[in-house]
């Protein structure tokens, strides 16, 4: 089975695939692609982003897909970014300077009051139609400052409690397995492997 995984994030995509693995899928990316614009990102939730991004790419480019929106939302700050976390200072600004200014509006916010969550959601498109979808949320809270290298997007202030350290210092596999997009993706693994035994 050809399988496209719609999103243009070198992170995302690797984390992904990961996720995947050992499935026998014939993974594709966008940039293996030809080129298209991109849909508008207009749903009000992470689920909304998913299903219109899954769909505009299936429709478009005729491959079964897998989308995601995903994001971070900070209750000191009312859930922002939210759905709006990858578009926050605008979407060719680095991650460095969105967490600065995440840590720059927290800055008289005690620890107790810095809790946070990412949240990811997924889609499946094929045949015309949403096939499966799935959300799934890691709780957290906001570091004071960066730590950690690894990781991409709010992983270094993303401080995971359970694990004592943010995403950026957890090794691949650690993250994978607590992270938002790891628990959405394996409820995708489970939806394939259960699809392909039907």
């Amino acid at each position: 089975m050809k399988l496209l995984l719609a999103t243009t994030s070198r992170g995302k995509l690797l984390e992904q695939r990961e996720a995947l693995e050992g499935l026998g899928l014939e993974i594709v990316s966008l940039g293996e692609l030809p080129t298209i614009e991109p849909p508008g990102e207009t749903g009000a939730t992470f689920r909304e982003n998913a299903r219109l991004k899954a769909l505009y790419y299936h429709r478009r480019l005729g491959f079964p897909t897998v989308a995601e929106d995903a994001g971070l939302e900070v209750d000191a700050l009312g859930g922002f970014p939210g759905v709006e976390s990858a578009r926050f200072l605008g979407a060719e600004t680095p991650y460095a300077v969105k967490n600065a200014r995440v840590l720059e509006l927290l800055h008289d916010v005690s620890e107790a009051d810095r809790t946070a969550r990412y949240v990811s959601a997924v889609a499946l498109a094929d045949e015309g139609e949403i096939l499966f979808e799935h959300e799934a949320a890691c709780e957290g809270r906001i570091a004071f400052e960066p730590r950690g290298a690894g990781g991409f997007g709010f992983d270094p202030i993303f401080y995971y409690p359970p694990l004592s350290k943010t995403m950026a210092e957890l090794a691949p596999e650690a993250k994978n397995r607590v992270s938002h997009r790891g628990k959405a993706m394996a409820g995708l693994r489970r939806h394939l492997v259960e699809t392909k035994r039907g």
